[in-house]
């Protein structure tokens, strides 16, 4: 007997969106009436990026409900305290939401991943496990505790080697050793994974993985899923900053590749999904190609960041962001959704090196560039950096536009390349 989907509620109760991403806000209001969404946040969170001031004014905003939703538990302990609450949907904004946010949904009856394939994808190792015994390709990999176990596993491998955390976000603590002589102070750089005003101020569980690093071609599958059945598919092509901190420099809609490898790709994120038995939303999953073989880098159980929502809308068009809200909501999409990109779009990131800002020039004189729809530079003159260690690193994002992918990534740099930030070094 197959297992009953559950119901969509009447569309009187609130969507509840735990996790804040301010990019988000003006995207979510085209789709949303007034009075319409209830935020779930951290405390130290919504202290720290002043999350209620963003959220004032804000017409589809209902209210903000502070809640250590990183916590096990908590989801239930949540849906025990507000039985009255009746939503909609829950929506996952951010990496650690994904849990709580699957559980959520279970207790109140509505789509979602489900919390075991929630939990699976946010633990880096698990994935491995899963996906592995499902016949995708994995780097090889295991969980070190200390710098011996890593240059243990290093001696193992015929090239270098990747340390990461299992449960972290944005590339923080990662970075590519090559040498035994290195790993001590690659233990030390990699443990260093505050994340700042983004997480609770509450420490979280170190875990570590040692990793083959597999060279090759970098993409994304981005993939609303309803039922664990793919309703639309994207491949994003990628490009690294230069470096040993795997650090993305851009991102390119779709990826200029040829039809067999992406159609590859999609039924290889397919089987992810499958493996780990998600059901409802969008998966953004990364993966390396290597002698044709694509390896199974992470996959994450919400919207992708770093701009690649937005050029996907641009390329295809398609108003994904509306169509993963209606999948959560128990809703058809509000119109069908696109095999194949209409044009090309792409992200350049900006980078500033270590030491203090002394200017930034050449932002507007990027804004008017040909193809550009949006430069953000986040670097300020007195800001600090202490070089490219992950993605919260990165000084800003253009985003540009063209007939062909191949171009809009041309322009993006072009445009990119007028940006100069001064940099004065520090002792």
């Amino acid at each position: 007997m197959s297992e009953r989907r559950p119901q969509a509620r009447p569309a009187t109760g609130p969507v509840l969106i735990v996790g804040f991403v301010g990019v988000t806000l003006a995207a979510i209001g085209e789709f949303q009436p007034d009075d319409s969404v209830i935020y779930i946040e951290e405390p130290d969170v919504v202290r720290k990026r002043h999350v209620r001031e963003q959220l004032d004014g804000v017409a589809f905003v209902r209210g903000l409900i502070e809640w250590e939703y990183h916590l096990a538990g908590r989801a239930d302990e949540f849906h025990n305290a507000h039985p009255g609450l009746a939503p909609v949907a829950v929506v996952p904004a951010i990496e650690y939401a994904t849990p709580f946010a699957a559980r959520l949904a279970e207790r109140y009856g509505l789509p979602g991943a489900g919390l075991g394939a929630a939990q699976i994808l946010r633990d880096k190792a698990l994935l491995r496990q899963v996906s592995a015994a499902a016949g995708i390709a994995n780097p090889a990999s295991v969980r070190v505790n200390g710098p011996a176990e890593v240059r243990e596993f290093l001696r193992g491998q015929d090239g270098p080697v990747v340390l990461k955390p299992a449960n972290r976000q944005a590339a923080v603590g990662t970075r590519v050793i090559h040498e035994p002589a290195e790993v001590e102070r690659a233990w030390a750089d990699c443990l260093v994974q505050d994340e700042g005003i983004f997480v609770p101020d509450r420490p979280m569980e170190l875990s570590m993985l040692a990793e083959r690093y597999v060279v090759g071609p970098e993409f994304s599958v981005e993939m609303l899923v309803r039922d664990g059945r793919p309703l639309f598919v994207n491949v994003t092509g990628k490009e690294l900053f230069p470096g040993p901190h795997p650090v993305e420099m851009a991102h390119i809609v779709p990826a200029d590749i040829p039809e067999e490898l992406a159609r590859t790709l999609g039924a290889q994120t397919a089987r992810v999904v499958a493996a780990v038995g998600f059901r409802d939303g969008i998966v953004h999953c990364e993966w390396i190609v290597s002698d044709g073989v694509p390896y199974l880098v992470e996959c994450a159980g919400r919207l992708a960041g770093g701009g690649i929502v937005d050029t996907i809308e641009r390329a295809y068009p398609v108003e994904l962001m509306r169509g993963y809200y209606a999948v959560l909501k128990g809703e058809q999409p509000p119109a069908e959704l696109p095999r194949r990109a209409e044009r090309g779009a792409a992200v350049r990131f900006l980078a500033a090196g270590p030491g203090r800002v002394a200017a930034v020039h050449g932002v507007e004189e990027a804004r008017r560039s040909d193809g550009v729809f949006l430069v953000a530079v986040t670097a300020e003159p007195g800001d600090r950096f202490t070089g490219l260690r992950h993605s919260w690193d990165r000084a800003g994002i253009v985003m540009a536009t063209a007939d062909s992918s191949a171009e809009a990534l041309r322009r993006a740099e072009a445009a990119a390349a007028t940006v100069r930030i001064d940099i004065e070094e520090e002792a």
